[in-house]
């Protein structure tokens, strides 16, 4: 019985050789779409800058430089960072959502600040840093706060509202943009840090 229906599939063959080539076709055309798609998801599945929702410059250029002073007292130049990764945040007492982003980056400053990242926040208060220091400690945020009454840092990064964030390679250069708040904290943000302190 085996021999006969290998018989009838191999008469079926001969008699429409088209038909099983136009099925072939299709299978292969089917197949080769698959693989295709899947190629084409894989390197944005593999961008740690696309995973978090980080805007990417075409061309990276240089941060703008800045001098401004610390909560607490002195100054401090973006220079004072070389080498190092910066997530540059602007950030504001009055803002909500600002308020709700700084615990994660605390915690993202923690466990990254050993390995070279720092976290700058550039408070866009118009006070004389009271509000700001108060701020500061009922969070307990220990990474560098800068004070920015005049504007100066946010005019020369262009920024358009609170929060906004850039993320600084080590060589200096502008990696990515964030509009709004990011959880950083999170799995994808971890991924990307670690992916910006392997480069150099």
């Amino acid at each position: 019985m085996k021999f006969l229906k290998r018989q009838s599939a191999v008469t079926q063959l001969m008699r429409h050789p088209r038909q099983c080539t136009a099925r072939r076709q299709s299978y292969f055309i089917f197949h080769l779409l698959c693989v295709l798609a899947i190629m084409a998801a894989a390197p944005a599945a593999a961008d740690p800058f696309s995973a978090l929702g980080v805007t990417t410059p075409k061309v990276r250029l240089n941060a703008p430089p800045f001098s401004l002073t610390r909560l607490g007292g002195g100054t401090a130049d973006l220079t004072d960072f070389a080498g190092k990764v910066v997530l540059l945040n602007f950030w504001a007492t009055w803002c909500p959502p600002c308020r709700e982003e700084m615990p994660a980056m605390q915690r993202l400053w923690e466990r990254y600040r050993k390995q070279g990242l720092v976290i700058v926040a550039v408070a866009a208060d118009q006070d004389n840093g009271k509000q700001v220091a108060s701020f500061v400690d009922k969070l307990g945020l220990n990474y560098p706060i800068l004070l920015d009454p005049e504007g100066k840092a946010r005019n020369r990064y262009e920024v358009v509202g609170l929060p906004m964030s850039y993320l600084i390679g080590r060589d200096g250069k502008i990696s990515g943009r964030v509009i709004g708040i990011k959880s950083w904290d999170s799995p994808q943000a971890f991924a990307l840090v670690e992916h910006m302190l392997q480069q150099e």
